[in-house]
């Protein structure tokens, strides 16, 4: 009787443990996941000479050299043709007198395969690359430029005019600025196209990228905060190499077509999408932007296997018209962040059987998370390995005065179970924060002392969550002066400094507000008129669309007669958050964004419900 007993034991045991712990045996298969990642990371900095994301490529290259890598358009790049693309690109660069390798570039180019040649040659001749939002003009531009002190910018043909307003201050600092295009007349700009074209496709020698150290500046991405503009988060060669495994560790393969629509320049687009088919040696089907309309042609034209998403992406495709073919596709994966839980069920009840693999982390952060168990609305799970590898803890936040609650010993005091607290994680050799380029004071601002006991070292997430009793993590909010719309950052300072230049308004306070139906918050700002000045709802209109890219414009302004401020003249947002841009609570005048008549008109009742029902989309 006894083997008889054993044998219902070793069925019972893993039958109870799911039904007491349903979880278990997804936390062991990711915790050895997270195992496998850790000693192929490990063997990998080992190597001598030391080894790159560029070489996993180079090997990528020798293994399959005829697999498609890149299908743009009409255009179809395998991974040797990439491999010589890059090889041209590079070789025409260190023929150019105004460029020597090692030099920081920039590039101010959408998504194209250019784009991906460009880095990749890059690679080669050992320069870290600063990736410029190709929305941004004039003082943000050349701020996000000379955050990374780049020697050299390489810019598409079709931001001619963007590079010419900045043009007499990258004159000055004696900047090589060349265009995407065969032919340039403008002076100061030289066409880099034709160089390109006759430029040799030989291997470069490795010796010119020897100089370079895990600790090196790989990329530069640029990232919104607390300040008014946009700050270089400094991806160093460590991390980038780290991220390789972006995809291949959510079960994505060789066999896989990825489809990129996601801009290059963001850490989607470029980390997860770019690098990480670079691990997989997967096909990237790459898109100049994302279309709702074409989404789910694309994927059976191209037979794609996995897409990305952020939580804008997933809404739009559900306002897509229903078609009897929705679930015709072979998408078996969709990886991103910031899909609601409402969406998430939509998204596949009516597309069909497609994992979403949601996860959490930021360009600059030390800590990440993924929703592995696949459960509606998280963003992830921690478990007992997670914290251990990487310490991080929930703390008390006061939203009105914008800081973290302290003990009287001056320690944070950690949210209990269930409450939502602001997402700290503990700065380590193996969870380091490298911090943003030319910027001390913004990287001391995300450095939290004293968080757990006195002289200890946190990054500040700026992040609000919550954890529930079976360890799942969601995403609450944003805290401070950043909120996020059509996927992208918008720093409130920011918008407020380029209002408050505008002939007619003294003070502007920008805040984001939360719209039915849409994901994110989008742009508001109170503001106070000039003395002796009347608000001009043209003026401003063409005043932001000249200065902002689209998604950073405030759709809703309110006039004020004085800006309120807290003890510490710090502008209060929490009160005109809750009222947001409702006529019915608010007696101030309120005006809307419209692009039909080119400048802000009043809102009227109407409107303001049409936009709560859905009827209008924003």
């Amino acid at each position: 009787t006894f083997p008889i007993l054993q044998q219902g034991l070793i069925l019972i045991i893993p039958f109870g443990l799911k039904t007491l712990f349903p979880y278990v045996w997804m936390d062991i298969l990711y915790f050895g996941d997270l195992l496998r990642i850790l000693v192929k990371f490990v063997s990998r900095r080992r190597r001598r000479p030391s080894f790159f994301v560029l070489d996993r490529f180079l090997e990528q290259t020798a293994a399959h050299p005829d697999k498609p890598f890149i299908l743009f358009e009409n255009e179809n790049y395998s991974y040797t043709d990439t491999d010589k693309w890059s090889n041209k690109t590079a070789n025409a660069l260190q023929s150019h007198p105004g460029y020597k390798p090692g030099d920081t570039v920039a590039l101010f180019m959408g998504n194209e395969p250019a784009f991906l040649f460009t880095w990749l040659a890059l690679a080669k001749l050992g320069s870290p690359v600063a990736l410029l939002n190709h929305n941004i003009r004039t003082k943000s531009l050349l701020h996000c430029f000379n955050c990374c002190k780049a020697n050299v910018l390489i810019a598409a043909s079709e931001l001619k005019e963007a590079v010419e307003d900045v043009l007499p201050s990258l004159i000055e600092k004696g900047v090589t600025i060349l265009l995407m295009t065969k032919h340039c007349d403008t002076p100061g700009i030289e066409s880099f196209s034709d160089k390109l074209d006759k430029a040799s496709d030989t291997p470069l020698p490795r010796f010119l990228r020897s100089h370079i150290a895990y600790k090196s500046p790989a990329v530069y991405i640029y990232t919104s905060g607390t300040t008014g503009l946009p700050k270089a988060a400094v991806v160093n060669q460590n991390r980038l190499l780290t991220a390789l495994a972006a995809l291949s560790s959510n079960g994505v393969t060789s066999s896989d077509v990825i489809y990129l629509n996601l801009p290059l320049y963001h850490t989607a687009g470029f980390i997860i999408g770019f690098i990480g088919s670079i691990e997989a040696g997967s096909t990237i089907i790459l898109k100049r932007k994302f279309s709702a309309s074409q989404f789910w042609d694309d994927c059976r034209k191209y037979n794609v296997t996995v897409v990305q998403y952020i939580g804008e992406v997933m809404r739009y495709l559900c306002s897509t018209p229903k078609t009897e073919n929705d679930k015709d596709h072979k998408v078996r994966l969709a990886i991103g962040n910031g899909v609601r839980a409402e969406i998430w069920r939509e998204f596949v009840n009516r597309f069909g059987d497609i994992q979403i693999r949601e996860f959490y982390a930021s360009t600059e952060g030390n800590v990440g998370f993924v929703n592995y168990a696949g459960k509606i609305g998280a963003i992830g799970r921690v478990h007992f390995f997670h914290q251990k590898l990487f310490p991080f803890t929930l703390i008390k936040y006061d939203t009105e005065r914008d800081e973290p609650i302290r003990d009287a010993n001056g320690l944070c005091v950690e949210s209990p179970k269930g409450d939502t607290g602001l997402l700290v994680s503990k700065i380590t050799d193996i969870a380091p924060f490298v911090g943003y380029a030319q910027n001390e004071d913004q990287t001391e601002r995300k450095r939290l002392r004293n968080v757990l006991k006195k002289g200890d070292l946190y990054f500040n997430s700026g992040d609000l969550m919550r954890i529930d009793k079976d360890n799942f993590i969601y995403f609450q909010d944003r805290v401070g002066d950043t909120f996020r719309w059509k996927g992208e950052n918008v720093a409130t300072n920011e918008v407020s400094d380029i209002l408050t230049i505008s002939d007619c308004l003294k003070e502007a306070n920008v805040y984001g507000v939360q719209v039915p139906g849409h994901e994110g918050r989008i742009g508001m700002a109170a503001v106070t008129v000039k003395e002796g000045a009347q608000f001009d709802g043209s003026r401003i209109y063409h005043h932001v669309v000249n200065y902002l890219p689209s998604y950073a414009r405030p759709r809703f302004i309110r006039i004020q007669n004085a800006v309120e401020v807290t003890g510490t003249f710090k502008q209060m947002k929490v009160k005109l958050v809750e009222e947001s841009f409702d006529p019915g609570r608010i007696q101030d005048p309120l005006y809307i964004l419209d692009d039909k008549e080119k400048s802000y008109i009043p809102l009227r009742s109407q409107v303001y419900s049409s936009i709560i029902s859905g009827n209008i989309k924003l």
